[in-house]
């Protein structure tokens, strides 16, 4: 299964020149868009940590990523199948979802105070796409920077829509991605990537060789990235930050969701997770291959339960999860650290974990980095107020709105 991240710039529709015409008043459940909300950086800081659960078997080879046991060994399967219920895609759709949360508040910002642009929104996003492509070629080709970057201007052109119309929008682009991808899953053959085959031991070559040769693969990686974006997870993670917006604009990110949808939710995220591992443990590769697709469902689901959960825990106050609430605040700065350690210890400190971790080692790597993150962050605003990546990126976009304000 590769790791489907990396884009180029689609078509956009035209975005509007006019300040957002929905008012805070028609939004009783929205909270104050001038506060920061301990309920968002609490839920950024859960979706950043587990992230790199997710990322760390690509660490060491980046379009593979974990090579399995011939045949699968017991632990590698309890491990896949906890991971298939609770983690894979879980993560990047909450930071989805959070993203258009953040797109809709930077907008009512906008509506309040006279000196804020939406051009300083889009230069923010145009930065992030610059970021990403940074982060893609140099460091780590599993970016998604650079995805919600493109998917945010994507979900600018509709960010005035009542929660219906995202809806229903957002159902339209997941319709238009699954599409997509179940023509391509019927042309994939195996490509017999197992512990110790040839083809294994080829990359494991390259992503531990030299680093010119792994920027090489990293450029044909995001090459290959770009052609499969704009079509799939454009689609797909545009929807999720509509979701986010209309979601938000219920009021969910405040109060959460009643008893009968959290059931329902656990009810399909259960199902559609049991669906994934079925066919993820097929012979076929196609069917493999559109797990996928049910991956992708499924984490939909479990995602809100996890907003709810943590919305119930925090209660938008800022000395609860105070620790969750620091990475959150962190989660740009934090993102690429992952990337650096990831790719310093499984390609360059430590190449021969490759070679004998089993997936419960990658988890155990991905504990402990957890707890030092944790750390990190609490002894970093011990001393600063905002992160180096977080300043530079609000430097860079204020900067730019600035010089568009002394050319007109």
């Amino acid at each position: 299964m590769t790791n489907p991240t990396g884009l180029t710039k689609p078509p956009q529709a035209p975005l509007p020149t006019t300040r957002p015409t929905t008012s805070l008043a028609t939004e009783p459940h929205a909270q104050d868009p001038t506060q920061r909300s301990a309920n968002l950086d609490a839920i950024r800081g859960f979706a950043l940590l587990g992230i790199f659960f997710m990322n760390i078997y690509f660490m060491g080879n980046n379009f593979y990523g974990y090579a399995p046991h011939q045949p699968q060994i017991a632990s590698d399967v309890i491990v896949e199948v906890l991971s298939n219920f609770l983690v894979e895609g879980r993560f990047i759709s909450l930071f989805s979802l959070l993203f258009g949360v953040g797109l809709y508040i930077q907008c009512q910002r906008i509506e309040l105070d006279e000196r804020r642009s939406i051009a300083q929104v889009k230069s923010r996003l145009r930065w992030l796409i610059v970021f990403g492509l940074a982060h893609g070629l140099l460091i780590f080709s599993g970016d998604i920077l650079l995805t919600y970057g493109l998917c945010g201007l994507l979900a600018l052109c509709y960010i005035d829509y009542q929660p219906e119309q995202l809806f229903r929008k957002a159902t339209l682009f997941i319709v238009i991605a699954f599409a997509v991808i179940a023509l391509v899953s019927i042309t994939i053959e195996s490509d017999g990537y197992y512990r110790g085959s040839e083809l294994f031991l080829e990359q494991l070559t390259i992503w531990t060789g030299s680093y010119s040769d792994q920027l090489q693969a990293q450029a044909v990686m995001m090459a290959y990235m770009a052609l499969v974006i704009p079509l799939t997870l454009l689609w797909y993670n545009g929807a999720l930050m509509l979701i986010g917006i209309a979601l938000y604009k219920r009021g969910h990110f405040v109060n959460g969701f009643s008893t009968s949808q959290l059931l329902l939710m656990l009810i399909l995220s259960c199902l559609l997770a049991l669906i994934d591992t079925l066919l993820g443990f097929s012979s076929s590769a196609v069917l493999q291959e559109l797990a996928n697709l049910f991956m992708m469902l499924g984490a939909i689901p479990m995602a809100l339960i996890y907003i709810h959960v943590l919305i119930k825990l925090c209660q938008n106050r800022h000395h609860y999860l105070t620790w969750l609430q620091q990475v959150g605040k962190l989660s740009l700065s934090l993102y690429i650290l992952q990337s650096i350690v990831g790719i310093m210890l499984f390609r360059h400190w430590m190449p021969d974990w490759q070679l004998s971790f089993n997936r419960w080692h990658y988890m155990l790597v991905a504990v402990i980095y957890t707890l030092v993150q944790i750390g990190f962050a609490c002894v970093y605003f011990n001393y600063f107020k905002q992160g180096p990546l977080e300043y530079l990126l609000r430097r860079l976009s204020q900067k730019t709105k600035l010089q568009g304000k002394s050319t007109t």
